[in-house]
């Protein structure tokens, strides 16, 4: 296992370094030896996301190193030190001489990826970085500084219609930032598609995509529209864009660059006027080495980039999303359980804003039955250290108040007269847990689309749920 640098190791950074206190760091990459030798980047806490050094173009720090990896190391300011994070780089990244995986720089280390030496240069002078005040954007809810700092460039690419990747591990909200992108752009009255490349049968994708005509293959009996046709004058968002098999993405590129996409068995081709976003858990600079991605379609999806930071580096963010759930999926006036707060502040969530989402839903529907699932003991036991350590909101900065959402009105045959009636039947845990879960889920939406009158629209919004989530638990509970 690699080692891990540390300030009190002997190869750490000298006694004499600054330390950075009373605000964030502000850095400087200067490149001592390789092809690269005198340039300098900066590294600050204005980025909004991580900074990415390797050979690929769309590098904020573009080395001209063939010994480097196309995205060979992350880079991100904290209020005292430099996080860097190697991405599991071909030739590995090396801090005064020591190969690491992860490590805090302060000033004076240097760095070396592949052939290239460089510099670490630490301002001590702490930089305040400019935060948005909204704890939210559209219905993406955080008011940790990793999030703060996105909403001013979210904001920006909705007024726009250039395609964008975000990127982001499993539960992070992907899909609902993509739809508050839509929501808040100038197509947002037009169509908002979702196409999810890990959904479909390989063999059905390029027909999904683009459509087909009667007799095209065996069960086409009539012609149909693709979702590039479906999304058209609106928004279409490609999910798990890397999962997409590689002989489809030259024609998916065709219809980004052209605007025009031709259906399966067709002749003609058609024009669409589409947005389009797409999302993916994966490392597409790696894809793209590794030769399971084409590097042309990457360079023109990627005309901007959103990272979406996972929940572990937004420690500021668990209670502010606790609450908002808690009040959203039926809690109302009714504060949050201290003890329930207690236990899930200092949890890693591998499973993300997701995870946390049916811990509260847990709660709300079990009660004190909750103690029993087994979330709890994945909480209770010690977690592995975290990448980063959690952003915290000091309390004379608390943001403000998310807007009140009004409780809903317990639908009838309330929980206890469930829970109770499943109880008496002595099932098996596992098998009690979930006709209580699938019963709340169908109550909630049975409630929440009312509510809206049949708006699926505005009830996914109101609930904080992306539609196609809020469409698969109403189609579950008809069958």
């Amino acid at each position: 296992m690699a080692d891990r640098v540390e300030s009190d190791s002997e190869y750490a950074t000298a006694t004499s370094s600054p330390r950075l206190v009373g605000g964030f760091g502000r850095f400087e990459l200067e490149v001592l030896d390789g092809p690269s030798t005198g340039a300098r980047f900066p590294v600050d806490a204005s980025q909004p996301s991580r900074v990415y050094l390797g050979k690929s173009r769309l590098s904020e720090i573009c080395l001209e190193d063939p010994e480097v990896s196309r995205r060979h190391l992350a880079l991100e300011v904290t209020d005292t030190a430099l996080h860097a994070v190697d991405m599991s780089s071909t030739n590995g990244t090396f801090v005064n001489g020591v190969r690491i995986v992860e490590a805090l720089l302060v000033g004076n280390e240097t760095i070396t990826v592949g052939s290239t030496r460089l510099l670490v240069h630490a301002d001590p002078v702490p930089v305040a970085p400019k935060l948005h005040p909204a704890p939210r954007f559209g219905r993406v809810v955080g008011a940790s500084p990793e999030m703060r700092r996105l909403y001013p460039l979210l904001a920006r690419l909705s007024t726009s219609d250039v395609p964008v990747i975000i990127e982001g591990e499993t539960g992070t909200g992907k899909e609902l930032l993509a739809e508050s992108i839509h929501e808040q752009g100038k197509r947002a009255q037009r169509p908002f598609v979702v196409f999810d490349c890990t959904a479909v049968p390989p063999s059905l994708v390029e027909s999904a995509l683009f459509g087909h005509e009667k007799g095209a293959f065996t069960g086409a009996v009539g012609p149909r529209k693709g979702v590039f046709e479906q999304a058209h004058g609106g928004t279409l968002l490609i999910d798990e864009i890397g999962d997409l098999a590689y002989d489809l993405q030259a024609k998916l590129l065709r219809a980004v660059e052209r605007h025009e996409v031709q259906r399966v068995g067709g002749t003609s081709w058609l024009k669409v006027d589409v947005r389009v976003l797409c999302a993916t858990r994966r490392d597409l600079e790696r894809e793209i080495q590794e030769g399971r991605f084409r590097d042309d379609l990457y360079y023109r999806l990627a005309v901007a980039r959103i990272e979406l930071p996972p929940l572990r580096r937004r420690g500021a963010d668990v209670t502010l999303l606790a609450e908002y759930f808690w009040r959203t999926l039926g809690g109302g006036e009714t504060p949050v359980p201290a003890d329930f707060l207690a236990r899930i502040d200092g949890y890693a969530w591998p499973g993300n804003i997701r995870e946390l989402h049916n811990a509260v839903v847990h709660r709300l529907a079990l009660g004190d039955l909750a103690e029993l699932e087994g979330l709890w003991r994945r909480i209770d036991a010690p977690s592995a250290p975290t990448p980063s350590a959690p952003a915290t909101v000091e309390p004379s900065s608390r943001p403000p108040a998310l807007e009140s959402v009004p409780a809903p009105v317990t639908p009838s045959g309330g929980g206890a007269d469930i829970i109770a009636a499943i109880l008496e039947e002595a099932l098996p845990f596992p098998m009690a847990r979930e006709k209580i879960l699938r019963d709340f889920e169908r109550r909630y939406v049975e409630w929440i689309v009312e509510r809206h009158n049949g708006n699926m629209t505005k009830a996914a919004a109101a609930s904080g749920m992306a539609r196609r989530s809020l469409y698969a638990i109403k189609s579950r509970a008809a069958k």
